[in-house]
C-alpha cells in the first residue's frame, strides 16, 4: 500500500480565511477509496494511507462523504448517530489521526453533513414516533392524513413514490424526501436547529475545516403543507432526478426551497465563524431554481461561503454556448455569491461516459473546469479518466437503481472501487471481496500504471493543478466571456492588473479564433496543440490556449 509519491510544497496549512475561494476540493467516497482490513469496504485508515497520493495531486482540500454510524440503507446518508464513526469505517481515533495527517500534508478536511434527515434508527426518531406528546414529538415532520386516509400532500420522494410514510404508532404520516427510512427533521422546531448546530460544533472542535452540506435546500418545508403544482412538460429536465422519475413532474414550491431556510443558514454560519478558517459548500438540488437559490444562500458574508447546483452534472453535453449560458446565469442570479463547479460526483454517472468524451476531450474538459471562476470539486478517479462502470443487477447495491432498473441503473456505476494497481482483480483496493465489483476496464488506468507514464491523464491533472497554482488569476480572478459557439468558448480571467486569455475548442474539428491584439504568446506549462499567427490562434480538436495580456 505504500506509494513513493511526492508530497509537493504544501507541507503545512497557512492561515487564510479565504482559502476556499478558488480552492480545488477532492471528493472521497470512503466505501470505495481504500480498504485497510480486508472486509471489502473502504475505511478511514485506508484514506490515511492514501493522503500522500492526494497531496501529490496539488489539491487544496478533501471532502469525505458520510462515515457516521448508519444502517447504510443509503450508504451513510441515513445517519443514526451524528457524533460517532460507523465501525465499518473505523473509530473517532482514526478520524482524529486523519485530520492530523491531512493537515501535516497541507490538506484541509471537509466532511459531509446530512442535516435535512436522519435514519429512522436514530434515537431522535425512535423517541419522536412513540407518541404525539413526547419531548421530541415535533422533531420530525408529522401530519394527519386527509379524511380519506391518503397522504397530507402530493409531495413526491426523489427515490420514487409518495414523500409520506404511515406510522402505525402515531397514526400519522411522516415526511421523507428520500427513502422511507430517512425521515425529515422539522426545522420549524427551534430545538432541532439547536441540536444540529451542536453537531456542527462537535466536528469543528475536532478540527474539521468545513462542511459539504447535503441537500441544503431541503431543510425547511412549507408549514401550511400546500400541494406542489404540476410542472409543464416543456420545463421538465433530468438534472436532479432521472427522466423516468415522476418527481420531475412537479414544480417543487412547497416541499423544499422555503425562505425560512436562510435564517437557519445564518445561524449555521455563525457557528462556523466561531472557529478559524472554516468554509462550507452547499449542495442545491433543484432543477428549476438552482442558481437563484445559490444566490439567496451565498449573498453577503453571513450565509454560506459557496454552493453548487446541478447545471454541469446534468446529461446535457457541454458546448461553448451552454457553458457561457450557465456562467452568465450564475452572475445574474448570484452576483454576490461564489460557485463551486463539478462535472462528476457520487450521485451522477461519470462525465466521461455521460458526455461521451474521448481521451483528448476529457483532458480539454478538465482544463476548462479548472479555468472557470469559482472553486472546483474533483471526484475520486476523475484524475485517472475513469468511465462509468457497468454493474449488473445482481451486484447492484443502490436502492435508487433497484427502484428504477433498467431505465435508470442507479449510482453504483460511479461508486465502484478506486484502482491503485493493475495487478489482481481488485485493483489494490482490497484483499477481500469488494462491496462493488472493480471495473475490469479501469485496471489499465490504475494509479501505479499512470504514475510511470509522463503523458498520462493522472500526470496531466497534476500539470493542470500546478498551472492553476502558478497563475492565481485562475483561482480568484473575474471572468468575461469573449466568444461562445457550439464548439468554441473563450474568456478572460482578470485580477489586480493581470489578465489571462483562455480559449477552448470543444469540437472534433480544427478551429481558428481571432483574439484581441493584447493577447500575447502561449503560456508554457501545458502541451496543447495550437499555432498562432498574429492575432489568429488555430486549435486542433479538443485543445486549449492560454496567454497573458501584453503590456
Amino acid at each position: 500500500m505504500n506509494l513513493a509519491l511526492p508530497v509537493g510544497d504544501n507541507s503545512q496549512l497557512v492561515p487564510d480565511k479565504d482559502w476556499w475561494r478558488g480552492a480545488v476540493i477532492y471528493q472521497i467516497y470512503p466505501r470505495s477509496y481504500q480498504d485497510s482490513n480486508g472486509d471489502g469496504i473502504g475505511d478511514l485508515a485506508g484514506i490515511i494511507h492514501r493522503l500522500p497520493y492526494i497531496a501529490s495531486l496539488g489539491v487544496d482540500a478533501i471532502w469525505i462523504s458520510p462515515f457516521f454510524k448508519s444502517p447504510m440503507l443509503d450508504f451513510g446518508y441515513d445517519v443514526s448517530d451524528y457524533r460517532d464513526v460507523d465501525p465499518m469505517f473505523g473509530t473517532l481515533g482514526d478520524f482524529d489521526a486523519l485530520i492530523e495527517q491531512a493537515h501535516g500534508l497541507g490538506l484541509r478536511v471537509m466532511i459531509d453533513l446530512v442535516l435535512s434527515h436522519t435514519s429512522d434508527k436514530h434515537a431522535w426518531f425512535q423517541e419522536s414516533r412513540t407518541s404525539r406528546e413526547n419531548p421530541k414529538a415535533n422533531w420530525y415532520v408529522w401530519a394527519d392524513p386527509k379524511p380519506d386516509g391518503t397522504p397530507p400532500t402530493n409531495w413526491l420522494s426523489i427515490f420514487g413514490g409518495s414523500a409520506w410514510a404511515w406510522d402505525a404508532d402515531r397514526r400519522q404520516y411522516y415526511l421523507h424526501n428520500f427513502l422511507t427510512s430517512q425521515p425529515d427533521l422539522n426545522f420549524h422546531e427551534p430545538d432541532v436547529q439547536d441540536a444540529v448546530l451542536d453537531v456542527a460544533r462537535f466536528w469543528l472542535e475536532r478540527g474539521v475545516d468545513g462542511f459539504r452540506l447535503d441537500t441544503i435546500n431541503f431543510y425547511v418545508h412549507d408549514k401550511q403543507l400546500r400541494d406542489n403544482p404540476a410542472l409543464p412538460e416543456e420545463e421538465r429536465n433530468a438534472s436532479i432526478a432521472p427522466d423516468v422519475n415522476p418527481y420531475n413532474y412537479q414544480n417543487h414550491l412547497f416541499d423544499k426551497n422555503q425562505p425560512e431556510n436562510v435564517d437557519f443558514l445564518r445561524r449555521l454560519r455563525g457557528v462556523m465563524d466561531e472557529f478559524q478558517d472554516i468554509a462550507a459548500v452547499g449542495e442545491v438540488g433543484d432543477a428549476q431554481y438552482g442558481l437563484k437559490i445559490i444566490g439567496d444562500y451565498t449573498a453577503g458574508d453571513d450565509l454560506m461561503h459557496m454552493c453548487y447546483a446541478f447545471d454541469f452534472l446534468s446529461p446535457e453535453p457541454l458546448s461553448g454556448i451552454r457553458a457561457a449560458r450557465v456562467l452568465g446565469d450564475f452572475e445574474a442570479e448570484a452576483a454576490e455569491g461564489w460557485a463551486c463547479w463539478a462535472f462528476s460526483n457520487h450521485d451522477v454517472s461519470r462525465h466521461r461516459s455521460r458526455w461521451h468524451l474521448g481521451e483528448d476531450a476529457a483532458r480539454l474538459h478538465a482544463a476548462l473546469i479548472l479555468s472557470l471562476k469559482g472553486s472546483v470539486c474533483l471526484y475520486q478517479g476523475e484524475e485517472l479518466g475513469l468511465t462509468e462502470a457497468y454493474v449488473s443487477y445482481e451486484d447492484l447495491q443502490d436502492p435508487y437503481g433497484k427502484q428504477f432498473w433498467p431505465k435508470f441503473k442507479g449510482r453504483d456505476g460511479c461508486r465502484t472501487p478506486m484502482v491503485w494497481s493493475s495487478d489482481g482483480p481488485n485493483g489494490g483496493f482490497t484483499d477481500g471481496k469488494p462491496w462493488l465489483p472493480v471495473a475490469m476496464e479501469h485496471l489499465e488506468r490504475s494509479v501505479s500504471t499512470q504514475e510511470n507514464q509522463p503523458d498520462s491523464m493522472l500526470n496531466f491533472y497534476r500539470d493542470l493543478l500546478r498551472f492553476r497554482k502558478a497563475h492565481p488569476v485562475l483561482s480568484k480572478g473575474d471572468l468575461r466571456i469573449l466568444e461562445a459557439t457550439e464548439t468554441v468558448l473563450s474568456f478572460t480571467r482578470s485580477e489586480a492588473g493581470t489578465t489571462m486569455y483562455c480559449v477552448f475548442n470543444l469540437g472534433d474539428a480544427e478551429q481558428t479564433v481571432t483574439l484581441p491584439t493584447a493577447a500575447g504568446e502561449p503560456i508554457e506549462g501545458l502541451n496543447f496543440d495550437i499555432s498562432k499567427s498574429g492575432n489568429a490562434v488555430t486549435l486542433a480538436p479538443y485543445q486549449a490556449y492560454f496567454a497573458h495580456h501584453k503590456g
